[in-house]
């Protein structure tokens, strides 16, 4: 109906959680990209910085679903927004990761990259969508080299703080790797054929991030532990994998599931799995 009240007193309220901001911020964007309430909102309050970093996100979006013919003007538009949105509230980090989507979308250009990250790690040197949308950068079947993605991975998750969800890339990484590997060989790679079996990523974030992480989940809790229940599910480490689906409950991504097959099917036949008494001494 091209309301936006609702939206402005939502992320007036989160103010300065990044985690949360982003989160919601995307969120919204997913309907905003069809419909005008977040162009409304920026024409009635042009300097907002929160219908400022809700624009951006929205022609961010709406860049990446016209794709690389139709997409450079709009990735060029969104581009700008994030610089205005910058100009009103500086610290705001939700613009720059909505850039590093879009360089990764539309512009392959390193040397921005590492501009657009260091002007994050000033901000908000752990944010977590941040790392995700650089090591997705980092895909072979975006703009990565063999390899460079799970180095880079590794690498944040050697270095992070315990408790904090950036030990999940490797696995992240490796679930993709799982998917290009399929796509190129349907025949012969795929259930019974994966990497997760003696996989040595899995003890690392049980031990930097599950075993420490804070008591109240962060914004994109369910798509972290959703990654972590699906490794040692597909590793046959069920009793490890059942405190997981414990904390997920209900909320069961699409990612990595799909990745392997039907996605539903998949978590709920290892959750049950995890749950069948001899697998599971203690309940």
């Amino acid at each position: 109906m091209g309301r936006w009240e609702g939206p402005r007193d939502l992320l007036a309220s989160t103010g300065a959680d990044w985690d949360r901001r982003i989160f919601r911020l995307q969120v919204l964007a997913e309907a905003g990209a069809r419909l005008r309430f977040a162009d409304t909102w920026a024409k009635a309050e042009p300097r907002s910085p929160h219908a400022l970093a809700l624009l951006a996100n929205v022609q961010a979006l709406r860049a990446m679903i016209a794709g690389q013919g139709g997409g450079r003007s709009l990735m060029e538009e969104a581009w700008a927004t994030c610089r205005t949105a910058l100009g009103v509230w500086p610290d705001d980090v939700a613009p720059l990761v909505v850039m590093l989507a879009l360089l990764r979308a539309h512009a392959p250009d390193r040397a921005t990259l590492r501009q657009v990250w260091a002007e994050i790690k000033q901000r908000d040197p752990w944010n977590r969508e941040a790392h995700h949308e650089v090591v997705t950068y980092l895909f072979q079947r975006y703009h990565g080299r063999p390899g460079e993605a799970m180095w880079w991975a590794e690498e944040q998750a050697s270095i992070a703080p315990r408790g904090l969800p950036i030990a999940v890339l490797p696995l992240v990484v490796i679930a993709e790797a799982h998917r290009s590997r399929q796509e190129r060989d349907q025949t012969a790679y795929g259930l019974t054929i994966h990497p997760w079996i003696d996989c040595p990523q899995i003890d690392p974030v049980l031990e930097r991030w599950w075993r420490y992480r804070a008591p109240g989940p962060h914004a994109c809790f369910a798509d972290d532990a959703n990654y972590l229940a699906h490794a040692p599910s597909f590793a046959n480490r069920h009793s490890e994998a059942a405190e997981v689906f414990d904390a997920i409950g209900p909320y069961a991504t699409h990612l990595p599931w799909a990745y392997c097959g039907q996605a539903e099917d998949l978590f709920l036949r290892h959750r049950a799995w995890a749950y069948n008494p001899p697998r599971r001494r203690h309940p």
